[in-house]
């Protein structure tokens, strides 16, 4: 189960790089609405063009962005717009981009209902690119964008040329907001390989060996014979190693070396972890060295968390570990903190989006924290809360010795085996985790049906009604927790017989702990369904967790029985 947020990042470029107080309106707009999170704001003089970067729920970045676009419609004239970068709108490209939790092709498909509704309502007309792209030639930018704002007057006319949404002959609404292309684009990261090197040729070299372009095919020698054309006139090209990465070699004055500069246009293709050491290779076969990594801009996590669990399988090692300890892994291994500190705090969309404000959650209390709020006069935290913990740490203890099986000397061949089975052990660990929380949330929530108003018969059954779905839903989640509690017994019994005898104690305490979360649960689920006007569910649910009490009896029972008899062997 996952139970990640859906993170969408939207990166609109707007008309406009000269005027802060036209920006400022513009970017005010999308910090108006809530669950949107603005994080750079980029413009440039010479392209009279900003970069707006920002992030947040799909739902709320698609209205930010439809806002943006209202606003820059209406404070921005294209009449009167020059600068070095081509452009045909006041928003001139609006692209929607998955970074966890939603697939590109449902940003395609938000993309496409935005289009729409700007043209609707905006009259602005808007093209499609990319992912959202209704022909395939359209999924090139330059395509839809060809002839700039110029040519829009005999473009919107022209069969087959017009906008894909809210097309109509060039007016003067048009003349003054342009076109938009709206579309939806995978991640793109910008990353600097940094080298042992200071000759921006070597760079290079290393650069042509790895891009998608590659290099160009020449006659006799290959590095100063004159390039080969085909039929055509075109370059005949030697492709490079890694799809979907553009790339180039420089120099950098602030640290004296040459980097290997790289956009990787599509990471689930070629993912940071591939190129790093894709390009290590290239280097090495050139006598140079990739001392480190830099990330330009921002990363979704899961780069650091892939290129993390990579280098541990590299290893031979668990990834069955806490998510910190993976991204440290990462950091390491990539070297991103070569030229300066690396702080994953600053540079991963995920936790930026954190709510710093928000009230701690009861898992991020110390133990002793957690415990003393447990014992104060209020009835939440409370039996459900606890049992979910005590699950989560059972699910803990049998990861424990998963991890310890997997790196027992010895043992090396079966390293797998053991990483598999912790994973799957921190998977339980979170969803446990994560119930600790919803436990103590779903009372609150019936406290505040009881605290709704009951002057009149209207308010009463109101009150009455959501007081009942508050009590089904406080019911169903100590079942929740019986039922991902009782999951840890397969774990633990396989820990106990295959795993690491020196900790087989370990998984009978995890077992014993995983009993006393399901029977726990299973009170919490009998006291609220006694509440429930409703008797043939809650007499279901209670017959359900009557079933998974006396499972869970029966597993504890053969998981001691197990650790018991290998103890006194």
């Amino acid at each position: 189960m996952s139970i990640g947020k859906r993170i969408v990042e939207c990166v609109p470029n707007f008309s406009e790089g000269r005027n802060p107080e036209i920006i400022r309106q513009i970017t005010s707009e999308i910090e108006k609405v809530k669950g949107v999170r603005l994080l750079d704001v980029d413009p440039g003089e010479a392209t009279n063009r900003t970069v707006v970067t920002f992030v947040g729920e799909p739902e709320a970045v698609v209205e930010a962005a439809f806002q943006a676009v209202r606003k820059a419609g209406q404070v921005i004239d294209m009449r009167q717009h020059h600068g070095a970068h081509p452009r045909m709108g006041a928003t001139d490209v609006l692209p929607l981009i998955p970074v966890s939790g939603i697939t590109l092709e449902e940003c395609a498909e938000l993309a496409r209902a935005l289009a729409r509704r700007i043209a609707d309502e905006l009259r602005i007309p808007c093209y499609c690119y990319e992912a959202a792209a209704f022909t395939p030639e359209r999924r090139n930018l330059a395509v839809c964008r060809e002839g700039e704002y110029e040519a829009l007057p005999k473009k919107l006319s022209a069969p087959g040329k017009g906008a894909d949404f809210g097309n109509r002959p060039y007016d003067e609404d048009i003349a003054r907001t342009g076109c938009t292309v709206v579309g939806a684009r995978d991640f793109l990261i910008a990353v600097n390989f940094n080298l042992n090197t200071t000759s921006t040729r070597r760079a290079n070299a290393i650069a042509f060996d790895v891009r998608e372009k590659g290099r160009p095919r020449r006659e006799g020698n290959p590095i100063i014979g004159k390039p080969m054309k085909d039929a055509e006139g075109h370059p005949i090209m030697i492709p490079g190693t890694l799809k979907c990465t553009k790339a180039i070699g420089w120099y950098i004055d602030e640290y004296g070396i040459a980097q290997v500069s790289m956009n990787i246009t599509n990471i689930n293709v070629t993912p940071l972890h591939v190129a790093f050491d894709e390009v290590s290779r290239c280097a090495t076969n050139r006598g140079i060295r990739v001392t480190g990594t830099e990330i330009v801009g921002l990363i979704p996590k899961r780069t650091l968390i892939e290129a993390g669990k990579y280098f541990l399988e590299k290893q031979h090692r668990s990834t069955g570990i806490p998510e910190a300890d993976i991204i440290d892994i990462a950091i390491h291994s990539l070297g991103l903190s070569d030229l300066k500190p690396f702080n994953p705090r600053e540079k991963v969309i995920e936790f930026l989006l954190e709510d710093t404000n928000k009230k701690p959650r009861l898992v991020d209390l110390t133990t002793r924290g957690f415990a003393e709020e447990t014992s104060r006069e209020s009835p939440a935290p409370g039996g459900g809360t606890i049992s979910a913990y005590m699950g989560a740490l059972g699910a803990a203890l049998g990861t424990m010795v998963a991890n310890l099986s997997a790196h027992k000397a010895g043992w090396d061949e079966r390293w797998k085996e053991f990483s598999d089975s912790a994973d799957e052990g921190q998977q339980l660990m979170e969803e446990l985790l994560h119930l600790v929380d919803e436990d103590t949330a779903a009372f609150n929530r019936i406290m505040a049906a009881f605290g709704m108003p009951k002057s009149t018969e209207e308010e009463k059954a109101l009150r009455s009604a959501a007081i009942q779905a508050a009590t089904l839903y406080a019911t169903e989640v100590p079942l929740r927790t019986m039922k991902t509690a009782s999951r840890v017994f397969a774990l633990c019994r396989r820990m106990a017989e295959k795993g690491n005898p020196n900790s087989i104690s370990d998984a009978g305490v995890g077992a014993l702990a995983a009993r006393a979360a399901v029977l726990g649960a299973g009170l919490n689920v009998k006291i609220n369904a006694a509440s429930l006007k409703d008797r043939s569910k809650a007499e279901a649910l209670i017959a359900e967790a009557d079933q998974l009490i006396q499972a869970a009896n029966a597993a504890e029972q053969e998981i001691l029985h197990i650790v018991n008899k290998e103890l006194r062997s």
